[in-house]
């Protein structure tokens, strides 16, 4: 039997992504129609062997995420429970914490994903590798640019047995182009090396407590772990760690313009996986921009192509409840939450709207993620710029960088936050709209607080 840990995180992290993170858990962010994670559940269980699948972080189990765990464990038929840590644990740390519930049954091995990585998620491939070649740590790995490389975990592989040799996490100079992916599969004897980690805190924290103090804080030090210099840097060469390559679809989603990447990824990879949630042309129905260049993305898909053609597809996701006006022009990459409503003569490009938006007649969204129950006003021009990876580099990713350069915005997606309301005939440029906020003119470059 076989089990999966999805890693997400909790309330502190995910800054980069506000506003969009003040009204849901960044994990249950919509991207291409469906919540962020549930493209990782989708992928888990259709590993033959599953058994079940954890969510580790430390959110409150509220509304919203109780909720999504019952509509996940009815869809796909496998138990999907959230294991609460009591504080920030590190990567490592909740799988040490939970260790006795992800052990439960005896599974043969355990996948660990991010939650904030989109991918197509190669797990049968990575299973089938493990197989062959049983080891404690297998990591998925593909490649990046010498420049971008230095942002991720890096990997020095044997390119003969594809043993780890050397691993940093965020070099200041270049080692390998080989990137993690932060996709793993662990064996049972995985949690060993994390024992000896929360050991080695556990002892390092009493010899550093000042005397008098109470040993109440200790088990918040020793207990956070981090896979990435505490076990995979420190285990490196020794025989432990092996790397499974993949040229397949990958980003991390740390920002609002990498979510909206990140959805037009998956509206991509729906041709193959779920074309019934694209929209298609029909009478008296809206119209749905279409690529020229479709049969060499899906020549992509087979691995006949460059990963940048994928960037060119034109797709959209309609929710069943919205309502869509039959002369609105969308796509490409345009995904239309549960409730909106789009006016008659709207332009709609690279977009994604949230739940119960409005956008009213021959309104031009493009570039821009449009907040819940957000309404945008007639002959209204909202627009962002994207920070796409370089389309002439196969190997270029998404950059997360800084919202601020010099003190000045830099241009990037427009965002409007929940409840906004963009009036009639003006124009938002590269701009962040926080929530509620009822706007009366134009603005360009400017946090609108």
């Amino acid at each position: 039997m076989l089990k999966a840990v999805i890693l997400i995180g909790g309330p502190q992290k995910g800054t980069r992504f506000r506003p969009l993170s003040f009204e849901v858990p960044k994990p249950l962010f919509p991207v291409a129609g469906v919540p962020m994670i549930q493209h990782h559940i989708e992928a888990c269980a259709q590993v033959p062997g599953m058994q079940e699948i954890l969510l580790i972080g430390f959110y409150q189990p509220d509304e919203p995420l109780t909720r999504f765990l019952e509509a996940a464990q009815q869809e796909f038929n496998l138990p999907v429970r959230y294991l609460q840590e009591f504080a920030p644990l590190g990567t490592g740390g909740g799988l040490y914490h939970f260790r006795d519930q992800i052990l439960a049954g005896g599974p043969e091995a355990f996948f660990v994903l991010n939650a904030d990585v989109c991918s197509d998620f190669p797990l049968s491939a990575m299973l089938d590798a493990y197989r062959r070649q049983p080891h404690p740590f297998l990591l998925l790995g593909t490649t990046a640019n010498r420049t971008q490389s230095l942002n991720y975990g890096c990997i020095v592989e044997n390119s003969q047995t594809h043993e780890v040799l050397h691993y940093v996490e965020k070099p200041s100079t270049f080692v390998s182009d080989i990137i993690n992916c932060g996709i793993y599969l662990f064996s049972p004897e995985a949690l060993k090396p994390l024992r000896d980690v929360f050991q080695r805190n556990q002892q390092d924290g009493q010899l550093c407590l000042p005397l008098g103090e109470d040993s109440s804080g200790l088990w918040r030090g020793a207990g956070t772990i981090r896979l990435e210099q505490d076990v995979f840097s420190a285990l490196a060469g020794q025989g432990q760690i092996y790397v499974h390559l993949t040229d397949g679809m990958w980003s991390q989603i740390k920002s609002a313009g990498s979510a909206l990447y990140a959805s037009r990824l998956y509206l991509g990879q729906y041709q193959l996986t779920h074309p019934e949630r694209l929209a298609k042309h029909t009478p008296g129905g809206p119209r749905i921009r279409d690529s020229e260049v479709k049969t060499q993305s899906v020549l992509w898909f087979r691995g006949f192509a460059p990963r940048s053609s994928l960037l060119l597809l034109g797709n959209v996701y309609i929710h069943p409840t919205a309502k869509v006006a039959p002369s609105a022009v969308l796509g490409p990459n345009v995904s239309i939450g549960e409730g909106v409503t789009v006016g008659e003569g709207v332009r709609l490009r690279e977009s994604i709207v949230l739940h119960g938006a409005t956008l009213q007649e021959h309104t031009c969204v493009l570039h821009t993620i449009v907040g819940w129950g957000s309404t945008v006003g007639r002959w209204a021009r909202v627009e962002g710029t994207p920070n796409d990876p370089n389309p002439n580099d196969p190997r270029a990713h998404m950059d997360s960088e800084s919202l601020f350069k010099d003190g000045k915005l830099l241009p990037a997606i427009t965002i409007l936050g929940c409840r906004v309301r963009i009036p009639a005939e003006v124009l938002i440029l590269n701009s962040i709209v926080l929530p509620h906020k009822e706007l009366s003119r134009s603005f360009t470059n400017q946090i609108i607080l």
